[in-house]
């Protein structure tokens, strides 16, 4: 039987299965399998865009009824309450049967039920076996606002990629400080703000820095911005995201790259580093260590691909 706390399923298209995957090495230290989790860290769902929900376990038991007896044991007095069955991997319980089993659950809960808005939502599900019970958290969506941004360019990365970096370069630690070091219209900076954790931004372009501020101020955030050369920022941060620029409108030489990512290293020890090109020569030449990485490709576009690294200076 499982010893941890929380059980997460997650809900990613084959463009994204790696990224997922590397998500979850960093925020979980282990890889989700065939979309689900078991783990004692806790994270909000609705930070990434790949958790669909997360049950906080209450108890569990191979046997069904033990189980019932467990959740009486707990005493829980909630009115405006709410139970759903999970269906977790390998689960073939048919519909009417899990149906009876949420009415069981629901003579074990002393107080009113609310289907419709609920205060908090009790979770029955089974796998390999064994039953569980707990408190269900879903993903909101709520940040799939952000795609309504005023300003917004062809080249930004996309919402899912942008939560991905956050939760990379963090790790899901919300103590810490990020730099997002090419913040452009700061797509990447929407989604730590919106998951609450404390980054600032660089971008050299005046005009670019000005749609920044003001894409951060629609949705009633707060994070500096520097309009500034990299080189220049002396603030040291916990971790860095390094989203290097492309394409026709934002070109950058070799000799340029380079300069965003070693002035980068002077600030800050770990850097998830963003590119549609193979760099890994002047990750190397910079004096940086890759510890993991992946490929993601844009959605009906299989041709185009971006190249995440995860960074540490070494030592």
């Amino acid at each position: 039987m499982h010893k941890a706390k929380h059980i997460y399923s997650f809900n990613y298209d084959h463009n994204e299965s790696d990224l997922c995957k590397l998500e979850s090495r960093q925020l979980f230290e282990k890889e989700e399998k065939d979309k689900m989790l078991f783990s004692n860290t806790k994270i909000d769902p609705s930070s990434s865009a790949f958790i669909k929900r997360r049950i906080d376990i209450i108890c569990s038991d191979v046997d069904y009824h033990s189980l019932l007896q467990k959740v009486k044991n707990e005493k829980i007095i909630e009115d405006g309450f709410k139970g759903e069955y999970v269906v977790l991997n390998g689960d073939k319980t048919p519909y009417k049967e899990r149906l009876k089993k949420l009415k069981d659950i629901g003579y074990c809960i002393d107080g009113e039920p609310e289907y419709y808005h609920p205060i908090i939502t009790y979770a029955l599900g089974w796998n390999e076996g064994i039953w569980y019970f707990g408190v269900l958290a879903k993903n909101n969506f709520a940040w799939k606002s952000h795609n309504e941004k005023p300003f917004s360019y062809s080249n930004s990365v996309g919402l899912h990629i942008a939560k991905s970096l956050v939760n990379i370069a963090s790790k899901g630690n919300k103590e810490i400080t990020l730099l997002d070091a090419c913040c452009g219209a700061a797509t990447i900076i929407l989604e730590a703000c919106f998951a609450g954790y404390q980054i600032e931004g660089c971008d050299i372009n005046p005009k670019i820095h000005h749609h920044a501020g003001k894409n951060i101020s629609h949705f009633g955030y707060s994070a500096k911005l520097y309009c500034s050369d990299i080189k220049d920022i002396t603030k040291k941060y916990d971790a860095a995201i390094v989203d290097l620029p492309y394409n026709m409108y934002s070109y950058a030489t070799d000799d340029e790259l380079f300069h965003i990512i070693a002035s980068t290293t002077k600030i800050t020890n770990r850097l998830i580093i963003v590119s549609t090109s193979d760099i890994t020569g002047l990750i190397a030449k910079a004096g940086l260590k890759i510890t993991d990485e992946c490929k993601v490709s844009k959605i009906g576009k299989a041709y185009f691909i971006r190249n995440i690294w995860v960074c540490e200076v070494v030592e």
